[in-house]
């Protein structure tokens, strides 16, 4: 049983928020969704490497090299043990969830996807579970459909029914937390529909895997992706875990190093997996990070992490719903919602709004947030977030409101 954590003994792990800014503000950092911070066990990993073990990985036979090999590949058995992956052949690293999707499109999608196939995402999809099935379909003649949202923010999946029928489909793809509207998909109830009709799904997983438990062994999808960098640990890496089977099937990504087991003048053959798509010098040192990002997490306990979340954004939206002209996007359900509240004040740009709290050392976000369509699905052109981790507190909440009267009362709301 996981115990309890103690948020300020946490939050001492994390050197960049003691920092002051903005006239010696203290800083009240609530842009998760984009990053997350660091905790110094993960720079002091990557420190470590470049101070003990820098050599390149795979190759060579010598003590450095061994070590860093080592330190690596760890890492993969970790993300394995992390979700509950059975086979560490199954998974990748790549540089995040972007490329991820990138690679299952070009490697999956340009062999299975053809001219008038139908693919399937989501109105509030982040840009980059989009353009590259745009690309895909343009290119083979096929068509991209949406399931579109209700006014809750929650999925019509009415829409994935109808889509499902025409016989059409190849492939769903959605995310299991929306980066905006914070909303938990349905996730069980589309691989069942897509299952029951033979179609592949891949799970956008950035937002979902750095604050709740996953398990990939129970999930049933047939690829999923996500990044480092919002759960703790460095940019630059990701992770893409497809089904051996469909693995088996897909042809390189990359060509270079590493990829390959012999080459000739006019003839390749591959290595194993998941190596056949690792080509050239991986991005070690922070790889290496992620581990002790994923240690970070597991000392915590996921079921905390989420706990805590819930919590916290519940607090706030019940402060937040009670300033003057705020408009909150999403469901009120709070176990069908992520720490990620999106909102607008009338009349008043969401840039203004965060230039604003920005003075007191309120860090948000504002604008479309890579997701375009779900601001045309909103009537809007942009919109402010605030999104939470384990270290967030709610005395940080409490600035972000007493920041947004501010807001309210200089624009007579």
């Amino acid at each position: 049983m996981q115990t309890a954590i103690s948020i300020e003994t946490i939050r001492k792990d994390f050197p960049i928020l003691q920092r002051k800014v903005r006239d010696n503000k203290s800083l009240v950092y609530l842009d998760n969704a984009s990053t997350s911070q660091k905790p110094i066990q993960v720079i002091d990993a990557i420190n470590n490497y470049y101070k003990n073990q820098n050599a390149n990985i795979h190759r060579a036979v010598y003590a450095l090299a061994e070590e860093a090999t080592e330190a690596y590949e760890k890492t993969r058995e970790k993300i394995a043990k992390f979700l509950n992956i059975q086979n560490r052949e199954e998974i990748i690293f790549v540089r995040g969830t972007t490329e991820a999707i990138n690679l299952v499109a070009y490697s999956w999608g340009r062999q299975n996807i053809i001219k008038d196939d139908i693919i399937v995402t989501t109105e509030y999809e982040h840009h980059s579970n989009i353009v590259p099935w745009q690309l895909l379909a343009k290119e083979k003649g096929a068509k991209l459909e949406y399931i579109g949202i209700d006014d809750n923010g929650e999925l019509i999946l009415d829409h994935l029914d109808s889509y499902l029928a025409t016989g059409k489909v190849k492939l769903v793809t959605f995310s299991q937390m929306s980066n905006v509207l914070g909303t938990i998909t349905n996730t069980d109830e589309i691989i069942k529909r897509c299952k029951k009709a033979g179609v592949k799904t891949l799970i956008d997983g950035a937002q979902s895997v750095p604050h709740m438990k996953v398990d990939l062994s129970k999930l049933g999808c047939d690829f999923f992706a996500f990044s480092a960098h919002k759960m703790l640990g460095p940019t630059g890496v990701g992770v893409l875990w497809v089904r051996k089977e469909v693995l088996e099937t897909m042809q390189p990504f990359h060509g270079g190093g590493d990829m390959i087991r012999e080459v000739h003048k006019y003839e390749t053959t591959w290595n194993d997996l998941p190596y056949k798509f690792e080509a050239g010098t991986p991005n070690i040192a922070d790889v290496i990070g992620f581990s002790a990002a994923i240690d970070y997490l597991n000392k915590i306990g996921m079921d905390n992490i989420r706990n805590h979340e819930i919590e916290l954004t519940k607090y706030a939206l019940d402060k937040m719903s009670k300033v003057k002209g705020i408009t909150i996007y999403g469901t009120n359900d709070i176990t069908k919602r992520g720490g990620v509240i999106s909102f607008n004040f009338h009349d008043v740009h969401p840039h203004d709004v965060a230039t604003i709290i920005d003075k007191d050392g309120v860090a948000i976000r504002s604008g479309h947030h890579c997701a375009q369509v779900l601001m045309e699905r909103l009537d809007v052109a942009a919109t402010n977030r605030a999104s939470f981790y384990v270290y967030n507190t709610k005395q940080e909440v409490d600035a972000l409101i007493g920041s947004l009267n501010k807001v309210a009362e200089l624009f007579k709301l």
